[in-house]
């Protein structure tokens, strides 16, 4: 019956060791549930200290702000073989309650603040939280950790199959930091003319796709002295587009970087005055649209 009985409660202490998301690490303020097996007179709970340390109930402390929970059972562990009160020691670690209990979502999302969450929260439901993303979000968020300032970079898919199967966590404490996508420009002879989010999956556009996105060029235009515009240290600098073979694939397609500018000609008489310094601001004033 005494092995039954220990079975039952190794089985338990492990099954509350996984319950326990080992990414959420522990931060002063913290109150934590201190177990030691088969020893309940040492069992106590306590609230991790501002500078990160647990007082032990024999006496002393240990340091276990930034550690997972099971991390600090180890530690607890080892401190209490040093102090020669047990020679096999065996702790669980549980936190009780955190002293941080929300998550701040910022930039590009609905409704930006802080939220309360009292658990380990996946990705998409602090975004949910959040109202969701804007149409000018770039999909590459980042999440700060708290306790150890580290960050993570999380790709949010907008591909629904794929959304479903993002498992990343955001901790209490956490910073969610949502980034504004880059945009580009396509003026000139187009449908559309105005700017771009780059807001596609691998947040990237080229040059016949950014040409798409603006309804395509005007039977007036002049394609084949079409010129991309880019910001350079010292100004601007114009890449010829032969855009026509690029159309009958005759030219490869060029990748577009943010804030780059496709311009077609509408003529070669009002293209003449044209420069680049004009085009490049008349970018400034350009409509953005939004749901390409």
């Amino acid at each position: 019956m005494k092995v039954l009985m220990c079975l039952v409660l190794v089985f338990c202490v492990t099954a509350r060791l996984y319950a326990q998301r080992e990414s959420l690490l522990i931060g002063p303020g913290d109150e934590l549930w201190v177990q030691v097996f088969d020893t309940p007179e040492l069992d106590y709970s306590a609230r991790v200290t501002d500078d990160g340390n647990l007082p032990l109930i024999l006496g002393g402390s240990v340091k276990v702000a930034s550690l997972t929970p099971s991390e600090a059972a180890s530690v607890i562990e080892n401190a209490l073989v040093a102090a020669k009160i047990m020679y096999h020691p065996q702790v669980l670690v549980t936190v009780e309650q955190y002293a941080t209990q929300s998550v701040t979502v910022s930039g590009q999302v609905e409704k930006p603040g802080a939220y309360e969450i009292t658990t380990p929260r996946s990705i998409m439901d602090v975004l949910a939280l959040a109202g969701g993303l804007t149409d000018l979000a770039d999909r590459h968020v980042t999440i700060e950790r708290a306790g150890t300032g580290t960050e993570e970079s999380v790709f949010i898919s907008n591909d629904a199959t794929e959304e479903v199967k993002q498992s990343t966590l955001v901790n209490p404490g956490d910073r969610v930091l949502v980034p504004k996508a880059g945009v580009i420009y396509v003026l000139g002879d187009v449908a559309r003319p105005g700017g771009y989010p780059m807001t596609n999956n691998d947040s990237t556009l080229t040059v016949l796709q950014a040409v798409a996105l603006a309804g395509g060029t005007a039977s007036s235009a002049v394609p084949s002295h079409s010129k991309l515009i880019r910001r350079a240290p010292d100004g601007y600098s114009r890449i010829p587009l032969q855009l026509s073979q690029m159309q009958s694939g005759k030219k490869p397609d060029l990748p577009m970087q943010a804030s780059d500018i496709v311009y077609v000609p509408f003529s070669y008489l009002r293209n003449a005055a044209l420069g680049l310094t004009n085009i490049a601001a008349s970018a400034t004033s350009a409509v953005i649209y939004t749901h390409p």
